[in-house]
This record gives structure tokens, C-alpha cells and sequence, in this order.
């Protein structure tokens, strides 16, 4: 179990598994540029994340920007939707009449990936609902908005694995407070950080020390 204060960003995983590097530039050292990509994803989420907004469609409940947490994995964040379905063997929510099944919705605004951090961010969403609302969760959904459709994705074992393990990792470097290598590859262009990330310079000190170095001068 993990205090609140050593609670990590959800968002976080996706930086993760894109490159250490970039998760510990921008969670650990407070580093973060913008790029063509992250503020394509922030406009997305600014149309899914409507916190004021709780809607009933037919048999169920949509509420959105639903704050979530977990002090087993010691993780947080905020889903994007959580639809709310009817269901006699779901569970009971505060204010509403009937029992509710819980599947989180998360939205992106590329295509599906080859690589699980979409798929992982959307199981630790449900790992947190699961947790707050004492539920099983099997599966949830992804929208892609360049292919605007709806994938289904399945929080099975596999995934919890996965997911346990990389949650795991990724605290290990957040108490060092330690910054990885750079491994460079095509993926460098396409990260909001290339400018910040100075792979030259990394083997003898942190990028935060390198600002912190010119600003003196």
C-alpha cells in the first residue's frame, strides 16, 4: 500500500514505456515541452474531460473526468469517461437508483498501437475503479479519434501483469529520483522533449542541473 504522496501520474505510463527518459524528464525533474502531438491529445481531452457534465442514456450513466486512484498499485489520474451500466449484479452508486457496472472510456487522438500503453493506461483506470468501488472489471474502451471508432480492449491477467510490473518499475526510479540514459531512435521525433532531452550532456549531469548551470550565467 502506498501513501498518497507517492501516488504516479496514470498519464504517466504512457510516457514511460515511449522512453524511460522522457517519463523521468518530465515526472521527476519537471521538464515538459509542447509539440504538434501533445497538444492535438490535449484538445481531444478537453472535449471528453467535462467534469460538470453527468448524463443518463437509457440503461446508463455517462459521467465524465471521474477522478480515480489506487493505494495498492500507488497510482492516480482522471478518466476520461466511465459509462455507468445497469446491472443487477453491479454495484450501487451514491445519489442513483439501481446497480451499475463500471467501463472506463479512454480517448486518442492517433490510431491503435503496436505497443501496450494505451492498453495499460486504460487497465490501470479500471484497476483504480475496481478498488474504489469494490467490482470486478473485465474489459473498457479505447477511441481512436483518427480512425473514430471504438476499440474494445480486455483487462485480463496478462494485462495486470503487465501492468503491475511496469507500475513497479516505474516507482523504483521515482524513489532514486533517478533519470535514465537516453536510447535514442526514430521515436526521438516524434517526443515533445528532444529540445530538453540534450543526450550529449546526460552522461555528466541532469538536464534540470544544465538549466540551472546557464541561468546562473
Amino acid at each position: 500500500m502506498y501513501d498518497e504522496q507517492d501516488y504516479l501520474m496514470i498519464s504517466g505510463i504512457q510516457h514511460f514505456l515511449f522512453c524511460r527518459r522522457q517519463w523521468a524528464l518530465i515526472h521527476i525533474e519537471q521538464q515538459w515541452q509542447e509539440n504538434v502531438l501533445t497538444l492535438e491529445g490535449s484538445y481531444l481531452h478537453e472535449k471528453a474531460d467535462q467534469p460538470m457534465i453527468r448524463e443518463k442514456r437509457k440503461d446508463r450513466l455517462i459521467v465524465r473526468a471521474l477522478r480515480v486512484h489506487s493505494p495498492t498499485f500507488g497510482i492516480t489520474g482522471i478518466c476520461d469517461v466511465v459509462e455507468f451500466i445497469q446491472d443487477p449484479k453491479g454495484v450501487s452508486l451514491n445519489g442513483e437508483v439501481g446497480t451499475f457496472s463500471p467501463i472506463p472510456v479512454e480517448y486518442k487522438h492517433g490510431k491503435p498501437k503496436q505497443e501496450p500503453s494505451d492498453v495499460l493506461q486504460l487497465a490501470a483506470q479500471a484497476i483504480c475503479l475496481e478498488e474504489m468501488l469494490a467490482c470486478s472489471i473485465p474489459k473498457g474502451y479505447i477511441y481512436y479519434h483518427e480512425t473514430k471508432h471504438r476499440e474494445a480492449v480486455a483487462i485480463d491477467e496478462t494485462c495486470r501483469e503487465k501492468l503491475k510490473d511496469t507500475v513497479a518499475e516505474m516507482h523504483q526510479y521515482w524513489q532514486r529520483r533517478y533519470t535514465p540514459k537516453v536510447k535514442t531512435g526514430n521515436f526521438c521525433k516524434k517526443c515533445s522533449l528532444q529540445n530538453l532531452c540534450l543526450p550529449k550532456l546526460m552522461n555528466v549531469q541532469t538536464v534540470k542541473g544544465y538549466l540551472d548551470r546557464r541561468l546562473c550565467e
